[in-house]
């Protein structure tokens, strides 16, 4: 496996068996594709690099998340 997948925490739909073969359940990948967007934006520099403000996109991706996914949503 490759070293991103051991170095997330395992969280509600990832330990969920589903149909798809890889290591996360389909139903969490626009939500983790937001993320890693938001990532190679700061990355690249075209996003300030700020705690703050990266704490308040997950929050808002965390929201996002539960609001959709309702009881199958990731928890930490």
């Amino acid at each position: 496996m490759d070293k991103l997948h051991y170095a997330a925490p395992a969280r509600g739909l990832d330990l969920m068996p589903c149909l798809y073969q890889g290591s996360t359940c389909p139903l969490t990948w626009p939500f983790d594709s937001a993320r890693v967007m938001y990532a190679s934006g700061v990355r690249a520099g075209l996003i300030r690099r700020s705690m703050v403000a990266g704490g308040a996109f997950e929050r808002a991706v965390d929201t996002l998340e539960r609001m959709t996914l309702g009881p199958w949503a990731r928890s930490v």
